[in-house]
């Protein structure tokens, strides 16, 4: 018995799967990535195309690795001691995994948004001008106009804006979410990585982050991890399903939810496996 009702999570999408049947450019190549932890291998030669402006999904089992396959995309894997990595990601025309790379660059093109909401314990407005400041902008009208930009961006401006200089530690769980989106908008970035952005918040605050999802993709690529296969079902164009480290299927999402062409992959979607 299917753990999800695949009809029903999909017909939101309609509109999003004619859209997705568009040409689209790659602007992330994987090419054979392999990944260890010191002797134990989290990733086995993936590779993956990710389109531009669309939404891709990651999903699998917990420890498939998931989290680990985006984190190499902004090279948050180096920060864990002992990592090797073999194979390419090529952004743009750079391998992103070749020695020399700028990552404080690399990490303002390609942000991320983590599975638990981190504000800094600051302001609101500090939060949000943090990025800025650090890339060198100290103009207060220009910094007034990325944060209300920002805020904006990630449906949190009407809610906050008569109290920026409130914390952001004050903020509900979703709001605190939302102002982490807004800090990772503040530095432009083209890429947005959300690794299980909605698991510790409630289906309201839930809701609106999809919602979010589905407008911020006009102006950026996202990838988000997730284990909720509604999930996934609702706010992605592509999927990738990853199993012990290996790239089991990956296609349009429609199209797997409704006819996976591998064994393993309809075992996942129906409860089967995991």
């Amino acid at each position: 018995m299917p753990i999800i009702d695949v009809k029903k999570a999909l017909e939101c999408s309609t509109a999003r799967g004619a859209e997705c049947q568009k040409e689209t450019e790659t602007i992330i190549g994987v090419n054979a990535l392999s990944l260890w932890y010191g002797k134990k291998q989290a990733l086995n030669e993936i590779s993956l195309e990710i389109k531009k402006n669309r939404v891709t999904a990651i999903i699998g089992p917990s420890g498939c690795g998931k989290s680990t396959l985006i984190k190499t995309f902004n090279r948050m894997t180096d920060l864990v001691h002992g990592v090797r990595t073999e194979g390419a990601i090529n952004f743009e025309g750079e391998n992103l995994l070749a020695d020399g790379i700028d990552l404080v660059e690399l990490r303002k093109r390609v942000g991320m948004v983590f599975q638990k909401p981190n504000p800094f314990p600051m302001s609101i407005y500090d939060n949000v001008a943090y990025g800025p400041r650090v890339h060198g902008i100290s103009d207060k009208k220009k910094l007034d106009e990325i944060v209300e930009k920002s805020l904006r961006h990630s449906a949190l401006w009407d809610e906050v804006k008569g109290r920026l200089d409130e914390s952001g530690l004050a903020l509900s769980g979703g709001q605190q979410q939302r102002l982490c989106i807004a800090r990772c908008l503040a530095v432009d970035p083209e890429i947005i990585l959300m690794d299980e952005p909605c698991s510790a918040l409630d289906p309201i605050a839930t809701s609106k982050i999809e919602d979010l999802i589905a407008i911020l993709k006009k102006d950026y690529t996202i990838i988000i991890v997730t284990h909720n296969m509604q999930q996934a079902a609702r706010v992605s164009d592509f999927t990738a399903f990853l199993y012990m480290g290996k790239l089991i299927e990956t296609g349009r999402t429609m199209e797997m939810f409704e006819n996976p062409k591998n064994k393993e992959t309809e075992n996942y979607l129906t409860g089967r496996m995991g």
